[in-house]
Order: structure tokens, then sequence, then C-alpha cells
């Protein structure tokens, strides 16, 4: 025989026996969805003053829904309040604790609304706040980031295709490419914020609601730039959350790729950066170890925030219109994104603007591995010789540099001249790293002037954000 106990449930006229404790408990939300209590009550207030306005509610029952469910919300807030699974998820805990206060005209509050359209509208409250303040750590983290740009806009490392050093940039232009990647996750933040700002609220369970509703005056309300236009596909539309893991993914994996850098920088083999003892640990055993903790952490949790995208699609993948109780597992993988995402940013914010460059192991890197090879390769060219002869006379050069253990800087002139007799003493000042990064001169080069001036332009960029 099963363990049944009474639900208390809204729904609870239709059943002739109460529902199996075990399934109450399974097929409860309230342990993570209470989590949107502000925005259930925010939407509960608009709620009540449309029903006001349309004269479903007297302005009595108006304020005095208002008052109760602001008591309800300190009541949450100071950690009094009691969540009940038995009442399964935050919109009926609340709804009982009004009608506890208020009496009957708490039970008045659910005219013309189901808890469809309710949630649909409680997620997209929460997320719009939640992408407000993401899109707060994702500007600290690129302000901290130019600020660093534009203070090492001359410091050189070696830049590097198929992790083999490839030509000379500065640490200054590198940071500015991170900073191009999330200008781009900040755009896509936005879009997705605009395109889910559409009220759902009014679609009540799937086909709207006989009451004399006032769509546009809730939407005013709470924010929203207009109702949404269908009621089978409001109450069961869970593209926003499924676009905003895919802006969390995109950002997530910008932000590995930055890890596997730092990550790689730190180490004993390329001591191109310090990272800041805050953000770093210690080993049990090795004293010497200072682990880069946050960088690795980011880059493993990048995993967890594509599992949740891909649970998300999966999800939502075979449901029929309209709602249906899977739609009930859309909060647990949005919720963890958006605490995952934003606790990242969080904290590459405060630890990027604080890296220190090795900047004497970064030039003598960029020495290593020929990086001014291309540098030679367009001088030759600029003496009339075609690119391709120009790439194979370098080619050998830089044979010869290996067998002699010869940067090309380092030949004399008699040595390059042996592979072309174009070559004369002017080509040192392409050699050097300096010249090399300097000769870049133009917009998205590495030329240190163009580095400032690409940050400047970002900073600039950034503070029209408010």
């Amino acid at each position: 025989m099963s363990d049944q106990s009474s639900t208390n449930a809204s729904w609870g006229g239709r059943f002739s026996e109460p529902t199996d404790a075990f399934v109450a408990r399974y097929t409860a939300s309230v342990d993570f969805d209470r989590r949107m209590y502000r925005q259930d009550i925010q939407g509960s207030v608009a709620h009540a003053k449309m029903l006001c306005k349309v004269g479903v509610l007297t302005a009595q029952e108006r304020d005095d829904i208002i008052r109760g469910l602001e008591e309800v919300r300190i009541e949450i807030e100071r950690g009094d309040f009691e969540w009940s699974v038995a009442l399964e998820d935050v919109h009926m805990n609340i709804e009982a604790a009004l009608t506890k206060k208020i009496g009957i005209t708490g039970k008045k509050l659910h005219t013309g609304r189901s808890r469809n359209d309710q949630v649909a509208t409680d997620i997209r409250l929460y997320l719009r706040d939640e992408i407000d303040v993401i899109s707060a750590e994702l500007t600290r983290l690129q302000q901290g980031l130019v600020e660093l740009a534009e203070k090492e806009a001359n410091t050189i490392m070696p830049g590097f295709t198929h992790l083999q050093t490839a030509q000379p940039v500065t640490f200054g232009h590198h940071l500015l490419a991170w900073n191009a990647m999330l200008e781009r996750d900040y755009a896509r933040l936005q879009d997705c914020r605009a395109r889910m700002n559409q009220l759902p609220l009014g679609a009540a369970a799937l086909a709207g609601t006989t009451y004399p509703i006032d769509r546009h005056y809730t939407a005013e309300l709470l924010g929203f730039d207009a109702p949404t236009e269908n009621s089978l596909d409001s109450v069961s539309d869970r593209d926003f959350a499924i676009e905003f893991c895919s802006a969390a993914s995109l950002i997530m994996m910008h932000m590995s790729r930055f890890s596997e850098e730092l990550v790689l920088w730190a180490s004993a083999q390329f001591r191109f950066i310090d990272l800041p003892d805050r953000f770093c640990t210690g080993s049990s055993i090795m004293p010497q170890k200072k682990n880069p903790d946050v960088p690795e952490l980011v880059r493993g949790k990048t995993g967890r925030v594509y599992g949740h995208l891909v649970g998300l699609l999966t999800l939502m993948k075979s449901q029929p219109l309209a709602y249906n109780k899977d739609n009930q597992e859309d909060k647990e993988p949005l919720f963890d994104t958006v605490d995952t995402l934003r606790d990242s940013l969080r904290a590459f914010a405060d630890m990027a603007p604080n890296l220190i460059a090795r900047k004497d192991d970064m030039r003598e890197a960029a020495m290593r591995g020929f990086s001014t090879a291309t540098d030679l390769a367009d001088y030759v060219v600029r003496k009339g010789i075609p690119f391709r002869d120009a790439h194979e006379i370098v080619g050998k050069a830089v044979g010869y540099g290996v067998k002699t253990g010869k940067d090309l800087s380092e030949m004399t002139l008699e040595e390059l001249q042996q592979f072309s007799t174009e070559i004369t003493a002017d080509v040192f000042d392409v050699l050097t790293l300096e010249g090399s990064v300097a000769a870049r001169n133009h917009i998205g080069g590495t030329a240190p002037d163009q580095v400032r001036a690409a940050a400047a332009r970002a900073k600039t960029a950034l503070a029209k954000r408010g």
C-alpha cells in the first residue's frame, strides 16, 4: 500500500484520492523555483493592478493583495517563510501565504491567469534581471582587459599559430583580441534580452481568458516591450532560455580559451605572466606549486554549461503544444547556467586587471622561432621579387639559421645576401621585434599606436553602456 498524503493543491477538487507522497515530492519544483520569489511577487502585483483597472478587483482588494504580497516578500527575505513541498511550487506557496494573511481576497488574485503563463512570466522576469547582472560583469571584465591592454601596448610577445611561433605581437594587442570576443558576447546577450522581453501573462493555460484583461497595461507595468502574440506559443515557448544558454556557452568557450592561454603562460615553460596569489592555490605535497585554479575551473565549467544547452534542446525537441510537465525541467539547467556564467565572469573580472606581464621572458620568447621571417619576405617582395620566390628565399635563410643557431636578426648582411643580393643594409630595420610590430600600422594591426587607439575606442564604447 502506497504512502499517501493530501497535497492541498489548487487542482484537488478533480481527484478522489490524494497524491502519493513520493509523487508529490517527485513532481514538486519549489526546492529550486523558489529563487524566483521576487519575480513571482512582482508579476502578481502587476496582475492585481491590472485586474483592478479592468474592474475585476476593487481598489481595496488590490491594495490588500499588494500589502499582503509585500509582507510575504519580507518574510521570505528574513528567512521566516515556510516552504511546503505539498504546495508544489513557488506560485502556490506564495498564494497560500497571501490567502492566510488577507483571507478570501487572496484567492481572487489568480483570476484570469494560470500557473502556465505565470511561470513563463516569472522565468522571463528572472532571466531579464540576471542578464543585466551578467552584462555588468562582462562589461567589468572588458574594462579591465582594455585598461591593461593600454598599459601593455609596447610589450612584445610572440604571436602563435598552431601554438608555434608565428609573428611578433604585443601583449596589449593580444588582450584586445580577448575583448573583441567579449564584445560579440555582450551583443548576443542584449539581442537575447530584447527578443525575450515579451509578456506571456494573459495567455492563461493555453487559450487566453474570458476576463476583460489589459495585457498592454500589464506589460507596461512589468517593463516588457509588448504582450506576446499567440497564447499557445506563449506558455510553451522556452526559446529564450535555450538562446541564453547558447550565448552563455559561447561566452564560456571564449573564457575557456583565455583560461588555456593563462594556464600555459603561467607555467615554468612559458613564464609569460604571473597570476595574483589570491586566484591560485598550492599543493598538499609539492611546496613550490602555484596552481592556476581559477582559469582551470572556468575551463572545466565550460563543459557544464554546454551540457545544459544540449539538455534544454533535448527537453524541447519532442514537445507538442502547449504546456507540458516536461517544462518543469527547464529551470535547474537554466539556473545553474546563470550561476556558473555569472560567477566565472566575476572571477575573471577580478583577476584579469591584475595579471602581471613578465616582459623580458615574453621578449626572449619572441626572439625564438624566427618570428620576423614574414617581415623579411615582405621586405624582399618590396625589392621587386615575386612573393613565392621571396617565400623560398626566406625559407632557405631560416634553414641556415636552424643549422647555425642564429636568428634572422643575428645574421650578418653577408650571410643574408647569400640568399638574395637584393637584401641591403636597411633590412635590419624590419628584422627587429620593434620594427616588426610597428610595421603593421593599420587599424587592427600590432603597431603600439594602433593598439592604444583601439583601446581608446573600446573604452569609449564601454563607457556608452552606462
